[in-house]
């Protein structure tokens, strides 16, 4: 059947401010742009936008989605304010947990204090004596209680794991503070989840993200769950002919090569991506491996998660496979290392690596990236959230290379933009909005680092051609042509016209993948 969408303001994004008066949709892909009086010859049926304007469809290139799903089903510490709130919060959650049942909570981050504190296992133990876990907002840290260290056999006499720390007080006993791989001692521990329970976590996440606008998302989930089959069966019950979603699936490095040599998927909507690997931590973990120490705390430069035999061999192994890589790395030196590993075993000519977050950066890298195909998947979200507290961390000096998403761009590099859902809100507007402004919604001030400040147009590439190109099918997704797949983001209002704040306020109206409307403001609220 071929489709006619005309009545409203198509943005191509071909260049900035292009549009379209109408387009022609065969099946799964455009098959015309032009004018309504052209193309309705050809249409079986019409669609009018009724004066909504019409995107590539927008996608996240970088979340967790299953993660997504079970954050909006668990108890989110997210969005507390005080310490004193976050220990309410745990006390109203656990008072109706069975002896021995796990209580696990998402998100909390200090830096959101006033006392910047936080809480020692002796505390949580106050709270609930059944085994305990507090996933920080980064997700390269833990609390866990005395019961939760105890199944994990964590004691005094414990040693750090390789890549990780188990933070200790005054007189060496764990605090329940882990950070980075020390973290996979207590979260081992947890009663693997049921396909079942991944199945409904990821059906939450996929009808909400379709909801928000999204049409796709590029997504890491087969390291956390138990064997990749697990999350894998998940995707494969959820995303197919019925229910439609661009699903890109990173390949944890400890799973990779059974996925390449056993798995198979449900393409083109859940497909195979590349070998994904962690460099560091976070900047609010300190865990985030810089060149020089922690500007508040010298002791430190963060954490290795891989040494650099290790990396170099991982790379390797993806390589043998025809695969690109793609790296967690936020530190200037988890950066370097990553350049290190890459430029040995350089990536095939037919794929593209990716460098997933790029927070603290140094000139020379950039230069050494500008001579490799690499995509940059950023967070625009991150400069709301670390912003003004991260200048404690970095101190001014480094901040030049710092959260710098224009210069990267104007330096020729392919960037893409996500969210890194479930640790910031996984709603396109907010991370477009956060692009454009740095600075948290209807906040007043000029923005931080106003000068790294992208234009809309910008802003929207990111979560399109930029997404697109990061996973190589520029030639195919990521602007509205004659030949792409026929995936639309269709907002109530222009998202270029307005005062900045109408970003925030446009509504979805519809979200379409594949030509099928998989989401309707309306028909599903």
């Amino acid at each position: 059947m071929k489709v006619l969408w005309y009545g409203g303001t198509i943005y191509t994004m071909e260049a900035e401010g292009a549009t379209m008066e109408a387009v022609l949709v065969s099946d799964d892909y455009i098959d015309k742009i032009g004018t309504y009086e052209e193309l309705k010859q050809f249409a079986d049926k019409e669609i009018n936008l009724q004066g909504a304007s019409m995107y590539p469809g927008l996608v996240d290139s970088h979340m967790h989605m299953i993660g997504h799903g079970e954050k909006l089903m668990r108890v989110d510490l997210s969005k507390i304010e005080s310490s004193e709130e976050m220990r309410e919060q745990l006390v109203e959650s656990t008072k109706e947990l069975n002896k021995g049942e796990w209580f696990i909570g998402e998100g909390w981050n200090e830096n959101n204090f006033a006392d910047r504190k936080i809480f020692h296992r002796h505390e949580l133990d106050e709270i609930s004596l059944s085994p305990m876990l507090l996933k920080r907002v980064c997700r390269h840290a833990i609390l866990a209680n005395s019961s939760a260290l105890a199944l994990a056999g964590i004691t005094k006499d414990s040693p750090d794991p390789e890549g990780g720390v188990i933070v200790r007080d005054a007189d060496g006993e764990p605090t329940g503070y882990l950070l980075d791989a020390a973290q996979d001692l207590v979260a081992n521990q947890v009663p693997e989840v049921s396909v079942e329970y991944l199945t409904r976590a990821l059906q939450k996440s996929v009808d909400h993200l379709l909801s928000l606008g999204l049409t796709g998302a590029h997504t890491e989930d087969m390291g956390y769950y138990g064997h990749y089959s697990r999350p894998l069966q998940a995707f494969k019950n959820v995303i197919g002919e019925q229910l439609k979603f661009r699903s890109h699936l990173l390949r944890a490095h400890s799973a990779f090569e059974e996925m390449v040599e056993k798995a198979s998927y449900a393409e083109p909507f859940v497909d195979p991506g590349p070998m994904k690997i962690f460099a560091d931590g976070s900047i609010g973990g300190r865990t985030a491996l810089l060149s020089k120490p922690y500007n508040d705390d010298p002791s430190t430069i963060g954490v290795a998660i891989q040494s650099d035999e290790e990396f170099k061999r991982l790379v390797s192994i993806a390589r043998k496979h025809g695969e690109a890589v793609a790296i967690h790395v936020i530190g200037d030196l988890g950066l370097e290392m990553a350049l290190d590993a890459i430029e040995a075993h350089p990536v095939p000519s037919n794929k593209r690596d990716r460098l997933i977050h790029a927070m603290v950066v140094r000139e020379d890298l950039v230069e050494r990236m500008q001579k490799i195909d690499v995509a940059l998947d950023l967070q625009p979200s991150f400069v709301t959230s670390d912003f003004p507290w991260v200048v404690e961390r970095l101190g001014e000096s480094r901040l030049e290379w710092a959260y710098t998403w224009k210069k990267l761009l104007n330096h020729g590099l392919i960037c893409a933009g996500g969210s890194d859902a479930p640790i910031e809100e996984a709603d396109p507007r907010l991370g477009i909005y956060a692009a454009v402004t740095r600075r948290k919604p209807y906040e007043t001030h000029e923005g931080y680092q106003p000068e790294e400040k992208l234009s809309r147009f910008e802003a929207i590439q990111l979560y399109t051609s930029g997404s697109a190109a990061a996973i190589g099918k520029e030639a195919e997704r990521g602007v509205i042509r004659q030949g792409f797949d026929a995936d639309f983001t269709i907002f109530d209002r222009d998202l270029f016209s307005g005062n900045e704040e109408q970003i925030l306020e446009a509504q979805p109206v519809m979200t379409v993948v594949a030509g099928e409307i998989m989401y309707q403001r309306g028909s599903q609220e």
